[in-house]
């Protein structure tokens, strides 16, 4: 292959270091190889104003640096995993995923959760956030809040916001985990699906690419995340479904927690399931159809109907 290899990635700061920081592992593993980073912008990024940042998944974020890879004028892509649709196009592949930072949520505000005052003013573009901080603290007035996480949080330091919900991983990719007030908690905070892990894609059957990157998957990370796009993928839900899951590895078991909510009403079920890591799909498709058989059929049906109609 050639000696120069360009990874694609969206323009934003938080994208640009964390294309970077795979770079940097790439410059590592092979010194021989001229690694450049080539700035490319999406759908999302054009509309990130008009955009909620409930768009884990759905592509917006993905669609534009997928076309570059398919005609050639990029080697590999690097995405945040929440980003990448479970359903990848026909030529391109998941090829790396990296070692996952905290997955958890967190809150940037004046005081932890706990202490904040009834009808405190909290920001979050996600659906899923929204809704389980609803249940957490019902007092509490959630409001949609937009473009990227340096604007949000001068939204909090303005007093427009008394806080905001981000990811932990994005605070620290930026060196701004200073800024954390608290970190939620799993059991009543689940992440998005393949959040703080990065995934780097590339072309189907380009070997030579294949045999570069390979050295930057973290097989920890990879079963994991296998496990929860497993369960996204059966649950079928769209993308204003609240979709929560989490994979944890120990020795020779994954052990996946998820959870699905109705916009609608604010009802959550939640569930887990334990399986193999030499099988993680397998343990995402069960906890899925676990929870479909709880009910969580009956929130995606009735969330597509308000959609369509």
């Amino acid at each position: 292959m050639s000696r120069k290899l360009t990874v694609g990635s969206r323009g934003s700061r938080l994208a640009l270091i964390q294309a970077e920081s795979v770079a940097a592992r790439i410059r590592e593993v092979s010194p021989g190889i001229e690694v450049v980073i080539s700035k490319i912008v999406t759908e999302g990024d054009r509309h990130r104003q008009a955009q909620p940042e409930n768009m884990e998944g759905v592509g917006v974020f993905v669609k534009e640096l997928e076309e570059a890879l398919l005609d050639g004028r990029i080697d590999i892509a690097v995405h945040s995993l929440k980003d990448l649709p479970t359903e990848l196009p026909p030529r391109l592949c998941l090829l790396a995923v990296t070692e996952r930072l905290d997955p958890r949520d967190v809150l940037v505000a004046n005081s932890g959760l706990n202490k904040l005052a009834s009808g405190a003013r909290i920001g979050t573009g996600s659906l899923r956030r929204a809704v389980q901080l609803g249940r957490y603290r019902p007092d509490l007035q959630v409001d949609n809040i937009r473009g990227n996480i340096d604007t949000r949080l001068r939204k909090v330091s303005s007093g427009e916001f008394d806080g905001v919900i981000v990811a932990a991983a994005a605070m620290w990719r930026l060196g701004w985990q200073g800024r954390i007030t608290e970190y939620l908690p799993l059991s009543d905070f689940l992440p998005a699906v393949g959040q703080g892990a990065l995934a780097v894609e590339a072309r189907l059957g380009d070997e030579d690419i294949a045999g570069l990157i390979s050295p930057l998957n973290h097989p920890p990370a990879w079963q994991s995340i296998n496990a929860e796009r497993a369960f996204l993928r059966t649950l079928g839900g769209g993308c204003r479904t609240p979709v929560a899951a989490l994979g944890t590895v120990n020795g020779n078991t994954i052990s996946l927690q998820g959870m699905v909510a109705d916009v609608s009403t604010g009802k959550m079920l939640r569930a887990s399931e334990k399986g193999s890591v030499k099988s993680p799909e397998e343990a995402g498709e069960q906890l899925a159809e676990k929870l479909l058989g709880m009910g969580a059929s009956e929130f995606i049906m009735r969330q597509g109907q308000d959609e369509s109609g």
